[in-house]
């Protein structure tokens, strides 16, 4: 039984020294990876940030009513070019029961005071003729009868105002709307038969029409809290719109907002630009857009691929790995400056007679593929 144990503990101690020796030959009978090396080179670099938001008018006028009414008759319709005085839309004056019934009423009131001072008048006057009152007193009667005709017309007046909208000869500045500026339509949000409200100290007012010149537009967006201090008013745009492709359009930044708001976590601050619009495009109002910021840029600077830097895992401090030989490499710390996201700026540690290894390269997996797939074959083809 010993001997049989014996036997077999060898036979096991046999197979285990052959599966390793056959696994050593595999593992140094595989191919030796070989780096590529790249030189540094001269370059520009462009440190850039894209700001999201779209393009507005400069200015954008809403047309009120000066009072109110329903909408009896639109004259215009959107995207329509019109000048400063053209007729937007006509108001039908529908007054208030109460306060045409009160100036009614004033009306009344003022007809019997001038009655009653008619009535005083002519009896004065005749008084007067006769030498029984002073020249005083009739000029005062007279001014009382004088100041109840005016009274009277007033009222009137007012009467006309709430039953029509106007008196006789000023219907054009109530009831039509008119363009205060020229420009383009941009929206009108009402319709024939809508009921309006006058603007006044507690009351907007209904908007019949918006108009801007959308020659003269405005980029507004925003920036992050991190490039904002980067930014200076002055600073050269690229505008690029999502509607207009294959197209960019220059625009200077005008306004640094000097409060941000925060928007999921993050402090935005809104930016704006006038935009420089050519006279074969046509913008509308509110198309989203880009704009590209350079905020820093230095030409003619020793760069290498960014993808070529390695970093200490204890001091994080970067550093590159020089060919010293074939396939042979030493560690050398350098010094970077700014990057663009594909090349960086190499300050000192480098040369640009310096090869350096691409430290990531993987291993070519094909050539097992290839090899596995010869097997398969071999042995389809012995069955």
């Amino acid at each position: 039984m010993k001997k049989i144990l014996k036997w077999v503990g060898l036979g096991v101690l046999i197979i285990g020294i052959l599966w390793a020796a056959v696994f050593f030959m595999k593992s140094n009978s595989k191919a030796t990876t070989e780096y590529d090396t790249y030189n540094p080179f001269i370059s520009s670099i462009e440190v850039k940030s894209v700001a999201t938001g779209k393009v507005i008018p400069e200015d954008e006028v809403a047309i009120k009513p000066q009072i109110t009414g329903i909408i009896d008759k639109i004259y215009v319709e959107e995207g329509t070019a019109i000048k400063a005085g053209d007729l937007i839309a006509v108001i039908k004056v529908v007054p208030n029961e109460q306060a045409l019934y009160q100036a009614r009423g004033r009306v009344r009131n003022a007809e019997l005071a001038l009655n009653n001072a008619k009535i005083e008048f002519d009896r004065n006057k005749n008084l007067y003729d006769r030498g029984v009152v002073s020249n005083q007193e009739f000029i005062n009667q007279k001014l009382r009868f004088e100041q109840a005709e005016q009274e009277l017309r007033n009222a009137n007046a007012d009467y006309q105002i709430i039953r029509k909208g106007s008196i006789g000869g000023s219907s054009a500045a109530n009831t039509d709307i008119r363009a205060t500026v020229s420009g383009t339509i941009l929206e009108i949000p009402v319709k024939e038969g809508d009921q309006v409200i006058q603007s006044n100290n507690f009351n907007d007012g209904t908007t019949i029409a918006s108009i801007a010149d959308l020659s003269k537009m405005i980029f507004e967006g925003k920036v992050d809290e991190g490039e904002v201090a980067k930014l200076k008013v002055g600073m050269p745009l690229e505008i690029s719109l999502g509607a207009v492709e294959d197209k960019t359009f220059d625009a200077k930044l005008k306004f640094i907002a000097p409060k941000g708001v925060e928007e999921s976590g993050a402090v935005q601050f809104k930016i704006e630009g006038d935009v420089t619009v050519e006279e074969d495009v046509f913008i509308r109002a509110g198309y989203s857009a880009n704009a590209s910021l350079v905020l820093e840029r230095k030409d003619s600077i020793l760069v290498i691929q960014e993808a070529l830097l390695q970093f200490d895992r204890e001091t994080n401090k970067p550093y590159v790995e020089v060919a010293i030989g074939d396939q042979k490499f030493e560690r050398r710390d350098i010094e970077i400056g700014i990057s663009d996201g594909v090349n960086v700026e190499v300050v000192s540690g480098l040369e640009e007679a310096d090869e350096v290894k691409e430290w990531n390269k993987t291993e070519p997996i094909k050539k097992g593929l290839e090899e596995e797939g010869e097997e398969s074959e071999e042995e389809t083809t012995e069955e």
